[in-house]
This record gives C-alpha cells, structure tokens and sequence, in this order.
C-alpha cells in the first residue's frame, strides 16, 4: 500500500469514526430528552395521585355528613317549636350544639343568610320572588332551609325568597 493509499484508508476511517461519534452524540441527545420526558410525566403522575389522595381525604365524608342535613333540620323544627320552658329542649340545645361541632371539625359549614344579604346564586337557590320594602331589591328576604358546603363544596344550598326588583 502506497502512502496515499493509506493516508486515505485513515481520512475515511476518521470520517467513519466521526460520523459515528456524531450518531451516538444524537442518540444520546434523544434518550436524554426521552428520559427528561419520562421523568417529567411520572412527577405529573405522582402530583396528580397525591391531589387525588388529598381530595379523597377531604370529601370522605361528604356522603355522611350529607345525609345528616336532614337531622339538622329535624333539631331545629324542634327547637322553634318546643315551649321554652319544656325540660326536654336543653336536651336538644345539647344535641344539636355537639353534632354542630362534630361536623364543624370534619369541615361542614352552614350556609345560611340574614335577611338583607346579597343573594349568591353559587350558594342560594331562589325559592321565590317577594315584593317588599323590608330589603333592597336582589337582596334575600327569608331563609326556609338553610344550606351547607363541605370543605368549599357546596353540599346543599340556602333556599330563600328574594326581594324583587321593581
């Protein structure tokens, strides 16, 4: 083999060798953002499990304190309409006061709206239109039910009478 001849065996294995090396650094370039990709879409995986647990937590009672609405309503008819002076409503002052609390702490609030309120279609239901003077017009007028959210989530709304608008 003459010089030249060699000299162009080693250009074209350069050549060779460095096409190669260009191919691997572009595999590799790709398996990193591959590999970024995937490890991107497992932390969204894993923030949206732990949200989904979170939520899960929050709203775990949501059927049960959901069907203890209609108690509250039970306790409190029984209230306005027991004498003041009969020794079993301290009994159910007691009751409802505890059963408040205990649905309080697992995040129940009332929702319940005094007469010149503003009314809230997210948290009032409209139950009918009152022609007053008593509160400005768009305002609530009465309260029939009172309503309740858990954690924020409206579990039930307010039913009301709002006064009209002329």
């Amino acid at each position: 083999m003459t010089n030249e001849q060699t000299q162009d065996a080693a250009e074209a294995a350069d050549d060779t060798a460095a096409e190669t090396i260009e191919s691997l650094k572009a595999e590799l370039e790709q398996l990193r953002a591959q590999s970024l990709i995937e490890r991107a879409d497992l932390e969204n995986q894993r923030k949206r499990l732990e949200r989904d647990v979170r939520n899960a937590c929050r709203f775990a009672n949501k059927q049960l304190l959901g069907e203890m609405l209609p108690v509250f309503d039970s306790l409190e008819a029984a209230l306005s309409n027991a004498p003041a002076e009969d020794p079993l409503r301290d009994g159910v002052v007691l009751t409802l006061r505890e059963l408040t609390r205990v649905c309080e702490n697992n995040g129940l609030v009332e929702i319940a709206p005094n007469p010149g309120d503003g009314f809230d279609p997210d948290r009032h239901q409209a139950m009918s239109a009152v022609d007053t003077d008593a509160v400005p017009p768009g305002a609530v007028f009465q309260v029939f039910q009172k309503g309740y959210a858990l954690n924020e989530q409206l579990l039930r709304p307010a039913l009301v009478a709002v006064a009209k608008h002329d």
